[in-house]
């Protein structure tokens, strides 16, 4: 009993060496800021963000917002969160994609898409994703021709430094397309739901893809026709050196989009294979047992189960992804990390603007954890409730 009595208190002692060493770390870190603040006073900087008021004196390859040099580091500081938030979500949208369609190639019975399928994922797990960037930027530059030979199809022209699309041109009339089209979405939400029941009650399917495309394409498009709401086409053409009107996606974008689509892909595309193993081979066999063919097996009993083992590590892969953005830099991309290095190359202010990416990259990968926690945690819930 003594015995028992001496090892409750000696598992209550408190760790002196962990509490040491965080005090070491914390002591370091003061003397650190201590240290910058005293440099920063000697060479006659006054720690602050008033410079974010100032006016920046640069321009932007690119912007979602209007932006012009006369504008202030706030603003261009902004568009260069906007450029990386842009490229994130395409780049998501393109790995998501390409991963689980490699991830269900490699699981294929067919040898040669099993093949197809190893072969880009070693390919891109095993390169620097820096490495693939400056290849196709390379080939980008080089294979495609300038803007006064772009290559013609049909409405889009693609050259060396922009790919050019055709744009619908923005009109005050085109507001009220707006209560039809949330009208649609809504519905169409009502409908997949109701398909959803019906299939839980009675097993019937029910047409969801063409249903919900007819509510959200033909009711706001019918709408548009009887209302006579003015829709005007801008189409790029070429005049004197570059082309005006529609608009332009730059090859720095649609490079750096691909690289960090590929590279995670691969990644992504490992996860989807490891989901894949780890559904029991007997439900598998027990369904094709049923006379479900294997596209019905895929879809009703594998990749539901697949969805909630894979959402955890998906979590890494997306913040992954986000913080990879800033190799956008090494192509001239305008995106938070290039215009924080010309904001401190101009203000002398590296503090300052560390500070800010940084908040700034916490921010959207904490936001995209926490998205993607809830996600996971609603499909767990939804797989405990249907358990039970």
């Amino acid at each position: 009993m003594m015995q028992d009595f001496r090892s409750q208190i000696d598992g209550k002692r408190p760790d002196w060496l962990g509490i040491g060493v965080v005090g070491l770390v914390l002591a370091g870190v003061g003397v650190l800021i201590v240290n910058i603040f005293v440099n920063m006073q000697a060479a006659g900087m006054t720690p602050g963000y008033g410079f974010l008021a100032q006016t920046a004196g640069f321009d932007l390859s690119e912007s979602l917002i209007p932006y012009t040099a006369g504008d202030s580091y706030g603003r261009v500081i902004v568009a260069g969160l906007l450029n990386t938030i842009l490229l994130a979500v395409v780049s998501l949208m393109l790995a998501t994609f390409v991963g689980v369609m490699m991830g269900l190639v490699s699981v294929t019975p067919s040898p040669a898409g099993r093949m197809v399928a190893t072969l880009y994922v070693e390919l891109f797990r095993n390169l620097p994703k820096i490495l693939v960037l400056l290849v196709l930027y390379v080939l980008a530059v080089r294979g495609l021709p300038p803007s006064r030979e772009a290559l013609s199809l049909g409405p889009v022209y693609l050259s060396n430094r922009s790919i050019y699309i055709p744009t619908i041109v923005p009109d005050a009339g085109q507001v009220w397309l707006l209560a039809p089209l949330a009208a649609s979405a809504l519905a169409a939400v009502w409908w997949v739901r109701r398909a959803r029941r019906i299939k839980a009650a009675t097993g019937r399917e029910s047409p969801v893809a063409i249903i919900v495309i007819a509510l959200l394409l033909c009711v706001p498009l019918g709408f548009a026709l009887l209302a006579d709401v003015p829709l005007e086409i801008s189409a790029p053409s070429f005049e004197r050196f570059d082309y005006e009107g529609g608009a332009r996606l730059s090859v720095q974008f649609l490079v750096v989009m691909l690289t960090l689509g590929l590279y995670h892909g691969a990644q992504i595309a490992e996860v989807v294979r490891g989901g894949i193993l780890a559904v029991p081979s007997g439900q598998v066999e027990g369904a094709l047992a049923l006379g479900l063919s294997r596209g019905h097996v895929t879809r009703f009993v594998v990749l539901p189960q697949v969805l909630r083992i894979v959402i955890p590590p998906m979590i890494n892969q997306f913040v992954n992804l986000i913080k990879n953005t800033s190799i956008a830099i090494a192509v001239g991309y305008s995106d938070l990390m290039s215009v924080s290095g010309t904001i401190i190359n101009q203000t002398f202010r590296p503090l300052e603007m560390m500070l800010v990416t940084m908040g700034l990259y916490l921010g959207l990968s904490l936001i995209a954890s926490t998205l993607m926690n809830r996600l996971n945690d609603t499909l767990r819930s939804r797989g405990a409730r249907r358990g039970s």
